[in-house]
């Protein structure tokens, strides 16, 4: 074991106490300034669901309440509560008020004395208040001013506009007049609104409030360097960094560090005598770990985690104390030189990995609403349709500690985009100071994170300039405009992470080639493909893109009637209806999405059947993406639609609905994104049948082909004893299409492909020849049988004598969760699936609820 630090006993010291921390979360009450309408408030929260809590306002994601609620945006609003300070607790030498999180232009005041102005909903905010306090009772007010208010003045006195499209666009929405006012503003974008969410600008206390207490010193950063990772050993840097009062300069402290293993075993225990001195200084450790156990990415190892903690100590005694939990791994961004251009393929310990994944917004347009119930199930979804990656998204928020840690511990690798997406940003002295401040506090606050695997500037803020028409927009102004798009992405960013985090990969935007080609070229960096749905491309055009990382791509689809009943009424069920259209908020929305429906289905014939095929046609057009780029490994190293969640109910992009329930896309991303994939794709007259895996080491199997006619008579048949080579997609087998169909009608026909090993399957897939709207597919007769395994989990047997497309189970009344659907039942199969039901039921009931659709039912 190397151990930088020395094992002598600290030298006597003069006995002081430890930090102590006081939260501020109770007692809250709030108000709308000029008016004595004071009514209790909740922190953290917004000013929306606080005014929803007292029966203020209606729900505002209730059909077309959103209209009626704008004025909260452009309103101020009071916040105070009273808070007791002990006398001992006033003795202390430094009294910190410590704001997590302020949304977004506040002025604090505490015993009416002003202590402190905001202006950054993504900063934690300190403030000495010793002066102000005083024993007994204190009260402390907030006065947020409104975000819209606020910077109203500030396009005028620039002499241009800046541009923000989705703000723009939510605007208009609204009936707004006026230049834009997000891009000036550091709060989360999409509370501007979104093409697939309301426009609610918030204001309020988000984030934790609570008053330190230190003496001689505090801890204030402890983080773990992993300067080099193997599977031999971890050579690691501890770093603690503190700050020391004046009154401390010389005093001696102990220095403890310990680690305890992912099986909760302590590890080594590092001690130093440090000699403190004023202001804020590092102190650093080495550390080896022999034989560690790595943190690897889901499907390709375990998500080991090591625990450590940092304390100070005088006389014995704690002052404060860090801690922090990280996974040991090395992590590289590869970008080489190859016959298509330049790779772009993450790397873990060694292996490269293959991101499959979604794009994720905040899960509510009031973020303090989300759950860490809530953060587990959509993010386990993810994990139990294989995914390996989420990309936090730049328009949204820095996520919660809650959703890190659970990336960390589900092997859920994230793109983390910077809080910039689809506009341009002022780029004067305080608005870059300020920006600097958030940039340093968040790397600082996520740097330990295992699954953090790349920072990103932006959100498509470079493809804007290029082909988005902005640098006309802005006239004279636009060499202006570019020169501060460079000195925030390409000076300010990467100077804060060489300071903060050094070897964590930066990319400038996204997409982008960092400046090497155009942004979403094919041949270097990462792409986003959007003329399939914002085109009105084919769906066949998404094989026309081979890039070497697809970052964004996406269709669209409603959510299921039981959604939909939850934000509207009755009368609204009509996809013109207004309602409807509010809760599509895409400018090309429902109509461009009966286009597409039409292109390949039949008219739906009512309502529900028309969200039921939605969901159908948007998982049948990702599939055809996803298993083409996951074809075209290793050439391409990523897929990551858009999106996995909602901030809201919408007719959205999205998988899993923003009632949790999944769509049928997400049923569709456990196939199409599982460790082993069996895709059979027509290449001229030939089927080509792809086997894609994920495993590191070679897998024996058997590859079984059949084609069927609708009524299970097969048709032709071939098997194949296969060695899956491991990290590949190869072609494994090949028939002329001929032979498979043997001049039987394409029309009448399916293709059922099964990847098995060792009685396993791996895999299946099924293919047509024809579009559904050409087929005539048979009625179908759905046999269900149930049995119960646990209180809450039950077993259920499908069978069909005839093919049975897209079949979807539902309940009639109550809710539970499918293990299975939105899959075909090939005649004369039986399929069994699980269920878990969220509320007390029985046999009998589950036999009387269940509702069994199928494609042919839609029509």
């Amino acid at each position: 074991m190397h151990q930088a630090f020395s094992q002598q006993p600290s030298p006597a010291a003069s006995a002081t106490a430890g930090k102590t921390i006081q939260p501020i979360m109770t007692g809250w009450r709030f108000r709308q300034v000029g008016k004595d309408n004071w009514a209790p408030a909740t922190v953290p929260g917004t000013v929306h669901t606080d005014l929803l809590a007292t029966k203020q306002i209606e729900d505002p994601l209730y059909r077309d309440n959103e209209m009626k609620l704008q004025w909260i945006g452009k309103t101020d609003w009071d916040y105070e509560t009273t808070f007791a300070v002990a006398p001992a607790t006033l003795q202390r030498s430094h009294l910190e008020l410590v704001f997590k999180g302020l949304d977004t232009y506040a002025d604090v005041t505490l015993n009416d004395a002003s202590i402190l102005h905001t202006d950054n909903m993504f900063r934690e905010w300190r403030v000495d208040v010793k002066p102000q306090l005083k024993v007994g009772e204190n009260r402390l007010r907030i006065r947020f001013r409104s975000p819209l208010n606020e910077v109203a003045e500030l396009p005028k006195r620039a002499g241009y506009e800046l541009f923000a499209i989705n703000d723009e666009q939510a605007m208009g929405i609204i009936g707004d007049k006026g230049p834009v006012l997000s891009p000036y503003t550091r709060k989360a974008p999409y509370h501007y609104g979104w093409d697939w969410g309301p426009r609610f600008v918030t204001s309020g206390i988000w984030q934790p409030v609570q008053l330190e207490a230190w003496d001689a010193v505090k801890i204030t950063d402890f983080h773990v360097v992993q300067r080099q990772i193997s599977a031999q050993a971890a050579q690691l840097q501890l770093v603690v960094e503190y700050e020391g009062a004046a009154s401390a300069g010389g005093q001696q402290a102990t220095l403890v560090l310990e680690n305890l293993g992912p099986d909760g075993k302590a590890g080594q225990r590092l001690e130093q005598t440090v000699t403190l001195q004023p202001n804020r200084h590092e102190v650093t450790a080495d550390l080896r770990i022999n034989n560690p156990r790595l943190w690897f990415p889901a499907g390709y190892g375990p998500q080991s985690l090591y625990s450590f903690k940092a304390q100070l100590l005088q006389n014995g005694k704690p002052l404060d104390e860090a801690k922090t939990r990280t996974g040991l791994r090395s992590l590289q961004l590869r970008r080489e030189h190859d016959a298509y251009g330049k790779s772009f393929e993450f790397v873990v310990n060694g292996i490269p990995i293959f991101a499959k994944g979604a794009n994720w917004i905040p899960a509510d347009i009031f973020q303090t609403r989300v759950t860490p119930a809530r953060y587990r199930h959509l993010l386990q979804s993810a994990k139990d349709c294989n995914m390996n990656m989420v990309r936090v998204w730049g328009g949204g928020i820095y996520e919660n500690q809650i959703f890190y840690d659970l990336c960390d511990e589900l092997g859920l690798m994230v793109w983390q985009d910077f809080l910039f997406a689809c506009s341009f940003y002022p780029g004067d002295e305080a608005f870059m100071s300020n920006v600097r401040e958030e940039l340093t506090y968040q790397v600082r606050r996520l740097r330990d994170h295992p699954s953090i695997s790349i920072w990103v500037g932006n959100n498509e803020n470079e493809i804007a300039w290029q082909e988005w028409g902005f640098p006309v927009k802005n006239g004279p102004h636009r060499l202006a405009v570019w020169s501060n798009y460079l000195k925030l992405y390409r000076d300010l960013i990467p100077t804060v992470l060489k300071a903060q985090d050094p070897d964590r990969p930066y990319w400038s935007s996204s997409p982008s080639a960092d400046f090497e080609d155009i942004a979403g070229s094919q041949a270097n960096g990462d792409m986003h493909y959007w003329q399939v749905w914002g085109g009105t491309a084919p769906i066949s055009d998404y094989e026309k893109q081979i890039p070497r990382f697809m970052s964004e791509y996406g269709f669209q689809s409603f959510p299921d009637l039981k959604s939909v009943a939850l934000f509207t009424k009755p009368e609204d069920w009509d996809i013109a209806s207004p309602v409807m259209k509010e809760h599509q908020r895409s400018a090309v929305g429902n109509p461009r999405l009966k286009e597409y429906l039409l292109r390949d289905y039949k008219e739906p014939k009512n309502f529900a059947s028309f969200l039921y095929v939605s969901q159908v046609l948007q998982a049948q057009a990702i599939k055809l993406s996803a298993e083409h780029l996951r074809r075209n490994r290793p050439r391409t190293m990523g897929s990551m639609y858009w999106q996995l969640d909602d901030c809201w109910g919408v007719a959205s992009w999205s998988s899993i609905d923003y009632y949790g329930r999944w769509k049928a896309l997400q049923y569709y991303a456990k196939r199409f994104y599982s460790a082993f994939l069996v895709s059979p794709h027509e290449e001229g007259d030939q089927v080509r049948f792809y086997v894609v895996s994920d495993r590191t080491s070679a897998v024996p199997a058997s590859l079984q082909v059949r084609m069927l006619d609708f009524n299970g008579k097969v048709l032709f048949k071939q098997s194949a004893s296969l060695q899956v080579e491991p990290l590949t997609s190869k072609v494994y087998l090949e028939i002329s299409k001929d032979k498979l169909l043997k001049g039987q009608d394409i029309k009448k026909v399916v293709l059922a492909c099964d990847l098995q090993a060792n009685g396993t399957t791996l895999s299946t897939n099924t293919h047509y020849f024809a579009l559904p709207k050409e087929m005539t597919l048979p009625k179908t007769n759905v046999s269900a049988t149930w049995a119960r395994t646990t209180d809450s989990t039950y077993q259920v047997t499908l069978k069909s004598t005839a093919l049975a497309r897209e079949v979807y189970l539902s309940l009639a009344q109550g809710d539970g969760f499918f293990g299975d659907n939105y899959f075909d039942l090939l005649p004369g199969e039986t399929k069994v699936l699980t269920f878990k039901s969220e509320g007390a039921t029985s046999l009998d009931e589950l036999r009387k609820r269940l509702v069994v659709r199928s494609l042919t039912d839609a029509f």
